[in-house]
């Protein structure tokens, strides 16, 4: 078994490849740990359910922060959402996670004189995130948020890994 890291990464990509070739939608399989890692980056290190919600349904429990997007209804791929995470979304409230995403064109074809020259602000984003960590948040994402529909007790439960308070106010 490969360890993560550029060893899996290639493993990943030439999948992702073949896949292409023949045709097929590229699709990983993602592992318990991985996506266990991107659950934690999104609880906690990423703070994506501060505007997300804990359940990426846009219900967020912090009226400070901005509304994001209901991530269980919206139509998404992987490469969309990976490009979301790392350049944000200028003029919206969801921030940039790579810290370099506006100082060489990476993003958009834009820099930073590019977004204040268009009156654009980007929020700051409360941790960069590296690659691989865009990599398991997407992970997590798509294993237990994207295109799951509305949250219900057994999605809380799957979504916490067992009966918590959040998920007892769910219950029929």
């Amino acid at each position: 078994m490969l360890k993560s890291g550029t060893g899996q990464g290639m493993v990943r990509a030439a999948l992702a490849i073949a896949a292409v070739l023949a045709g097929g939608s590229v699709a990983f399989a993602q592992s318990a740990d991985d996506i266990a890692a991107g659950r934690q980056l999104f609880l906690q290190k990423g703070n994506c359910q501060a505007c997300h919600g804990w359940a990426g349904d846009g219900r967020k429990m912090d009226s400070q922060m901005p509304d994001g997007a209901n991530l269980r209804e919206i139509p998404l791929d992987r490469e969309v959402l990976i490009k979301t995470v790392k350049c944000g979304r200028p003029g919206t409230g969801m921030p940039a996670f790579d810290r370099l995403a506006y100082s060489d064109g990476r993003c958009f074809g834009l820099k930073l004189s590019d977004l204040r020259a268009r009156g654009l602000e980007m929020p700051d984003a409360p941790a960069t995130l590296a690659a691989n960590e865009v990599e398991r948040l997407a992970d997590f994402l798509f294993a237990k948020v994207v295109g799951k529909g509305p949250v219900d007790h057994a999605a809380c439960v799957d979504f916490w890994g067992s009966e918590v308070e959040t998920c007892k106010e769910l219950k029929k």
